[in-house]
């Protein structure tokens, strides 16, 4: 099935991904986007782009009385640290945005909504892997701007018929397999992002932030997922959606944790290279070990990732990096 769908933060990197999915599924696609964070070259051809901000009431409500049956939102701030130290902005970008979003949705008809949230809404849990009905507790303004939306979304769903599906993802990583597209964010720490930059020479050195978590090897751990089949899972929620599906909050991750010693084994192997490296102190608002229970969302929309390797996915994050700085 395709429609007409609004991908807010089309032009950054999970978004854009999507979009072009979207596009190769069949769908009319309206990217908005501030430019902020994303870059009007990784928007798809075939895609209608507009520079403009989701605090523009008048231009959602323009945009959205088109013909909109399906909202996809990926606009926001995500960088854990950052938002300890900006919370305010966070709030204001993340949580008051959306709500103003959702208030256009509500205005304009729109009832099928898909949420970019995140891992971060389960705080430092001691449950691995953990279960979506796991407790939320963010420690983070990051988390929590997320799961106030995700409540947002839950309180206009009971009141306006609304259906939506929030995707919690852990650690998105890797590019489109073709360097069409990849993470181009600016001042990046995300590890396999910041790791690549070293590797083209753009960083001189890898910094480890904590090597005494209580993990195999001291170093955090994370669950890793390919940005196209994150990607893929979007266009599966929207199928659901479109197939008169309930609403849910599902995890994204395949299910199996890398620790951050093994990423930077996985990137030396593949570019038969050395990183160098130095140890830093732990970072706010980071936890041990974030792994999913990712069960459901194969279940209930058959979601079947093919990008299911560590290997791969530095693989094309390292191919995109030297592509985008022109060393590809």
């Amino acid at each position: 099935m395709y429609g007409k769908v609004l991908v807010t933060g089309g032009a950054g990197y999970i978004g854009s991904h999507t979009a072009q999915q979207l596009l190769d599924a069949g769908n009319d696609v309206v990217i908005l986007d501030n430019l902020s964070n994303g870059h009007r070259a990784m928007a798809p051809e075939g895609a209608r782009f507009v520079r403009g901000d989701l605090a523009d009431r008048a231009l959602l409500a323009e945009i959205l009385g088109s013909g909109i049956d399906a909202v996809l939102h990926f606009a926001g701030s995500i960088v854990v640290p950052e938002s300890v130290a900006d919370p305010l902005g966070y709030y204001r970008n993340n949580t008051l945005n959306t709500h103003g979003l959702l208030q256009a949705c509500v205005e304009q008809g729109v009832g099928q909504f898909i949420f970019s949230s995140t891992a971060a809404v389960y705080g430092d849990t001691a449950l691995v892997p953990v279960p979506e009905n796991a407790p939320t507790l963010p420690i983070s303004p990051y988390g929590a701007s997320k799961l106030m939306t995700e409540w947002m979304l839950r309180d206009t769903a009971a009141a306006h018929g609304l259906r939506y599906v929030a995707l919690r993802y852990f650690n998105v990583a890797g590019a489109d397999l073709r360097a069409r597209r990849g993470q181009s964010s600016k001042n990046a720490t995300h590890l396999i992002k910041v790791a690549v930059e070293v590797l083209t020479g753009q960083r001189e050195k890898l910094a480890i932030f904590g090597g005494d978590y209580p993990t195999d090897d001291g170093t955090g751990v994370r669950d890793y997922i390919h940005v196209v089949d994150l990607a893929n899972a979007h266009v599966k929620a929207l199928d659901y959606l479109r197939g008169d599906g309930d609403c849910q909050v599902l995890n994204c991750g395949y299910g199996k944790g890398s620790s951050v010693k093994q990423v930077i084994a996985a990137l030396e192997r593949v570019s038969n290279r050395k990183i160098p490296v130095e140890m830093a102190p732990r970072r706010a608002g980071d936890v041990a070990e974030l792994v999913a229970e990712a069960g459901r969302i194969r279940g209930l929309l058959g979601w079947q990732p093919e990008h299911d390797d560590l290997e791969l996915i530095v693989r094309t994050a390292l191919d995109w990096e030297r592509k985008r700085i022109g060393l590809g």
